[in-house]
C-alpha cells in the first residue's frame, strides 16, 4: 500500500523591488535657469569695478576698449602716485571722521527715539512718529538748500562738526529701529524696572544688546552712505583741506590729473567699503533675515 504525500504548495515568487527611476527634478532644474539671469546681472554689476581696477594698473597709457580692459602688463605707479599725495591721506582721514561719528551718533539716537516710540506713553507720540516717516517722502535735494542757510547761520560751513550734525536725524533709521524694538517682550523690561534699574539702564541694559543685529545692519548702511556720500560734503566744505575722499576726487578731474592715478585713488577709496562689509557680513545678514521674520 503506497501512501502519497501531499506537497505543500510553493509560495508565491516574490521580485525584487525596482529602485523608483529617479527623473530630473523639475524644480532643481528651473532652478538652475533662474541662477542663469542672477549671473548675468552679477557680471553687469561688475563690470565697472573691473574696468576701474585694470586701468588704474595702466599709467601713461591710451585707453582703447575692448583692449585696455584685458592688458598684457600692469603697473603701481598709479598707487604711488595716489599715495604719495598728502591730500589723499587728509581726505580719507576727512571721510573716516565724517562716516565714524555719523554712524555712531545716528544709532545712538535713531535707538534712543525707536525705544522712546516703541515702549512709551506720551501725548502725540503717533502723530510724531507719522510726522517722522513722512520725512522720508520728501527728497534731500529740496532740503539741501535751508539746510545750507541754517547751518551757515550757526558758523558751520567749511567745518567738520557742520558736516556731520545735520546727518545724525535719520527718519529711516528711527523707523526701523522702532519696528526692531516692538518686538522685545514687554515682560524683560517690566522685570528690570522692578529689580530697581532705570529707564536709561533699562535702555542699556536691555534693549540695545537685543538690537544688535538691526545695529550692524544700519551701522553698514550709515557708513556706507556717508563714505560715499558727495552732494552734502560738497557743499558745506570750501577748502581742498576739509574735502572728503569722493569730493577730494572729483577736484582731482578738475587739476587735469592722470586717468590711472584717478582710477587708483577710487580703488583706494572702495576698498574700506568692503572690508565693513566682510566683518560685519554675519550680523547684516542675520538683521535682515530677522526683519523679514518679523
Amino acid at each position: 500500500m503506497s501512501t502519497t504525500v501531499a506537497q505543500a504548495p510553493a509560495p508565491p515568487a516574490t521580485s525584487t523591488p525596482q529602485p523608483p527611476v529617479r527623473r530630473p527634478d523639475r524644480r532643481r532644474r528651473r532652478a538652475l535657469w533662474m541662477h542663469v539671469p542672477l549671473a548675468l546681472c552679477a557680471v553687469v554689476t561688475f563690470f565697472p569695478f573691473w574696468a576701474m581696477l585694470v586701468l588704474s594698473l595702466q599709467p601713461k597709457q591710451g585707453v582703447e576698449l575692448p583692449g585696455s580692459l584685458l592688458p598684457d602688463s600692469v603697473s603701481f605707479d598709479a598707487y604711488a602716485d595716489a599715495l604719495g599725495s598728502n591730500q589723499v591721506y587728509e581726505w580719507a582721514l576727512n571721510s573716516a571722521v565724517y562716516s565714524l561719528a555719523s554712524v555712531v551718533l545716528v544709532l545712538l539716537f535713531a535707538s534712543m527715539a525707536g525705544y522712546a516710540f516703541a515702549k512709551k506713553r506720551f501725548l502725540g507720540r503717533e502723530f510724531v512718529f507719522w510726522l517722522f516717516v513722512a520725512m522720508l517722502m520728501v527728497p534731500g535735494h529740496l532740503t539741501l538748500i535751508p539746510l545750507f542757510i541754517m547751518v551757515s547761520e550757526m558758523g558751520g560751513l567749511d567745518t567738520m562738526w557742520g558736516m556731520v550734525v545735520p546727518t545724525i536725524a535719520n527718519a529711516q533709521a528711527m523707523f526701523l529701529m522702532r519696528q526692531f524694538i516692538q518686538e522685545i517682550p514687554d515682560e524683560l523690561l517690566e522685570a528690570a524696572r522692578i529689580d530697581g534699574a532705570s529707564e536709561f539702564r533699562v535702555y542699556w541694559s536691555i534693549i540695545l544688546p537685543q538690537t544688535k543685529p538691526i545695529m550692524a545692519t544700519l551701522g553698514t548702511f550709515v557708513f556706507l552712505w556717508h563714505w560715499n556720500d558727495f552732494l552734502w560734503p560738497l557743499v558745506s566744505q570750501r577748502s581742498p583741506g576739509n574735502y572728503v575722499l569722493t569730493v577730494g576726487l572729483n577736484s582731482l578731474q578738475e587739476q587735469d590729473t592722470e586717468l590711472a592715478t584717478t582710477m587708483a585713488a577710487s580703488v583706494i577709496t572702495f576698498v574700506p567699503t568692503v572690508v565693513v562689509f566682510v566683518l560685519l557680513q554675519r550680523f547684516f545678514v542675520r538683521g535682515v533675515m530677522m526683519s523679514g521674520l518679523k
